[in-house]
């Protein structure tokens, strides 16, 4: 037993030994060359590029503060026997009528609703481009610049339509301005280095940097903006609404505008209006005009597979004409439906949305060339552009340029609908990636009305047919019209329900 006692030992300072020898060895080595610097030099250039970005795109970045009063009410409760004692309240007083239950009533209550935003100076005389969503119905604004200084701020002209905005700094307007610099974002390609700038949550300053992920997005918003996204995984977050989005040349490319999330924050999808989208309208905005849109009198669709082999087409580019309205300029040119314009104004047509942005952006009465396919061949034509009517309001009718308008048949039964898009889709708690067309609108004492439709129920199929765009709602209630009852698919609150709708004077009957 002694001699194992004394192998352990032995075991121990044998193992410390080559501890120590080996450690005394790695000390005495040569310390490893340093990583080359030619090897950080890109790297190192890249981070100097951003950080030029901030200094020279920064200054003409501001935060944008608005508020608005918010105003609502409800029943204000009193006891239900009048005001007096306990005893009052259970047995009366004999000396006085017995007084009837009051009825609830209703009591003003307001408060307060902030939100924060962004947006770039545009000029030396404080005017400001930013989103019109940070504006919308605000009763206040203050304007915050780079360098903390904070000013009263109003809005000079909105287009709700894309979502854009500008504003100005009240009273005087300091001399030193910054003024961003505008660039084109047609020249923008998928893959380039962008840099965002604003202040998400309120973290004024903020500078992001990421690429450009594609180009041409749109159905991000309502069915009748204008859209054509730039698509950027640069982090945006709530709070960068209306800030730039830069190039590497320090040219603003984009106005940081909508994130796809399904919790409220940046998950690696932003959305950024092209500015050349806003360089057309900027002009009237900055003079507080009202912005004008141009017309043709079509309702176009993307080119499918099924339309590429229908109409015997080479490829799915294009915008395939349904409905050329009559006595349009469209009529007037000679287009006809089953044409596919390839392209308008020189420029090739990618989709229908695209057409629909072009036409949407020339001026009325401009004379344009288009190509289009017809029977498999080219022909050219020449349309002369007119103006898009809006009605008393400021909003476009609902018949305008690719717009699938609902049935007039839809109105007399009382109801509004429109695609499910991400966005009302979180509105009214709905699957993005259902099918249907959303209830938005329902007029009192109507058969929607009386048929308990609300807004937000998502109408599924109209007489076992499936809809699932205005479009297919559209077709599928002129055809069942006619008819003394409708039978609704409908998806509330995540349940299906069927419904029986009455058309409009004709009451249920038992």
């Amino acid at each position: 037993m002694n001699g194992r006692k004394l192998q352990t030992p032995g075991l121990i300072m044998a193992t410390t030994l080559s501890l120590a020898v080996g450690l005394t060895a790695l000390l005495a080595a040569e310390p490893a060359p340093p990583v080359p610097i030619g090897d950080t030099a890109a790297l190192r250039a890249l981070g100097g590029a951003f950080s030029e970005i901030a200094d020279r795109v920064g200054p003409s970045v501001v935060t944008v503060y608005s508020g608005k009063s918010v105003r609502f009410q409800r029943p204000d409760f009193s006891f239900p026997f009048g005001d007096g004692s306990p005893f009052q309240w259970f047995f009366g007083n004999p000396d006085e009528p017995p007084q009837q239950p009051r009825s609830p009533r209703e009591r003003e209550y307001r408060f307060f609703q902030e939100g924060t935003g962004s947006g770039i100076i545009v000029d030396k005389q404080g005017r400001i481009l930013t989103n019109y969503h940070v504006v919308k119905d605000v009763d206040e604004i203050k304007i915050a610049l780079s360098d903390k200084r904070i000013f009263d701020g109003e809005v000079v002209g909105t287009d709700p339509r894309t979502d854009l905005a500008v504003i100005k700094i009240k009273g005087d307007v300091p001399h030193d301005l910054t003024v961003a610099v505008l660039g084109d974002s047609d020249k923008a390609r998928v893959g380039d280095w962008v840099v965002a700038i604003g202040a998400p949550f309120g973290y004024v300053q903020t500078v992001t940097h990421g690429i450009i992920s594609a180009k041409g997005r749109d159905g991000i918003g309502q069915g009748d903006d204008y859209e054509d996204f730039i698509q950027t995984d640069a982090p945006i977050n709530p709070g960068n609404s209306g800030g730039p989005l830069v190039n590497l040349q320090g040219e603003v490319v984009g106005i940081n505008a909508a994130i796809r999330s399904t919790i409220g924050q940046f998950s690696g999808v932003g959305f950024a209006i092209p500015i050349n989208m806003a360089r057309e309208i900027l002009p009237t905005l900055l003079q507080g005009g009202k912005v004008t849109r141009g017309f043709l009198g079509l309702l176009i669709q993307d080119v499918d597979e099924d339309s590429v082999q229908t109409f015997h087409l080479p490829d799915s580019q294009g915008a395939l004409v349904k409905q050329v309205n009559g006595g349009t300029p469209a009529a007037q040119a000679g287009i006809q439906p089953g044409d596919v314009v390839i392209s308008y104004r020189g420029k090739k047509i990618e989709d229908a949305n695209h057409l629909r942005n072009l036409v949407a952006s020339t001026a009325p009465g401009t004379k344009v060339d288009l190509v289009v396919l017809r029977d498999g061949h080219e022909r050219s034509l020449s349309a002369t552009i007119g103006q898009l009517k809006t009605d008393a309001g400021s909003e476009p009718n609902a018949r305008q340029e690719g717009q699938e308008s609902a049935n007039p048949s839809a109105s007399l039964l009382g109801l509004t609908v429109e695609p499910l898009t991400p966005r009302n889709a979180k509105q009214y708690n709905l699957d993005e990636n259902d099918k249907g067309v959303v209830v938005t609108e329902v007029d009192q004492d109507s058969p929607a009305a009386r048929t308990d439709l609300h807004p937000g129920d998502l109408i599924t199929a109209i007489e076992r047919t499936p809809v699932s765009s205005v479009a297919e709602f559209r077709d599928a209630m002129a055809n069942a019209t006619n008819k003394r009852r409708i039978l609704l698919n409908i998806k509330r609150q995540g349940n299906r329900h069927f419904v029986i709708l009455h058309p409009k004077d004709q009451q249920p009957t038992e």
